[in-house]
């Protein structure tokens, strides 16, 4: 049975969007029921079930050219294809949040850089003051 959730490994950082996201999935019974469908759907053992189930289906419970099967396909693609949307939709929300929260912390880190590097330049004249005397000009 394939995973539902990923599991984060306990021995590293993870970005705290990750991890919000991750607990919002794991609270709420909707988005858990639509993994699971979707991790069973995007498996190997849902292609060997299908090939198994059509090839039963057209040699003993139907004749050609298979009505109800083919009823049967085209309404599982429906909820297979709208099952895709929702994780392409949660995946888009999911990547928007993370660069929201990546550009939050680029802006931190430079306004934090920003400052170190005015009171590096004030301490770099203040001992350039201390060393070579009050007025003297360092050449650039």
């Amino acid at each position: 049975m394939p995973r539902i959730l990923p599991h984060l490994d306990s021995n590293a950082r993870h970005s705290p969007v990750v991890v919000k996201q991750l607990e919002a999935r794991a609270s709420d019974i909707q988005l858990r029921v639509a993994d699971a469908i979707t991790a069973f759907a995007g498996s190997m053992m849902f292609v060997y079930i299908h090939i198994i189930a059509f090839a039963v289906w057209m040699l003993v419970f139907e004749k050609s050219p298979w009505p109800t099967l083919t009823l049967v396909v085209s309404l599982e693609a429906i909820f297979l294809s709208t099952f895709v949307m929702i994780g392409q939709n949660r995946q888009a929300a999911f990547q928007q949040a993370k660069a929201d929260h990546d550009y939050a912390q680029e802006e931190s880190m430079l306004e934090e850089n920003t400052a170190l590097t005015r009171t590096i330049h004030a301490l770099t004249q203040q001992v350039h003051e201390t060393v070579c005397g009050p007025g003297s000009r360092a050449t650039e």
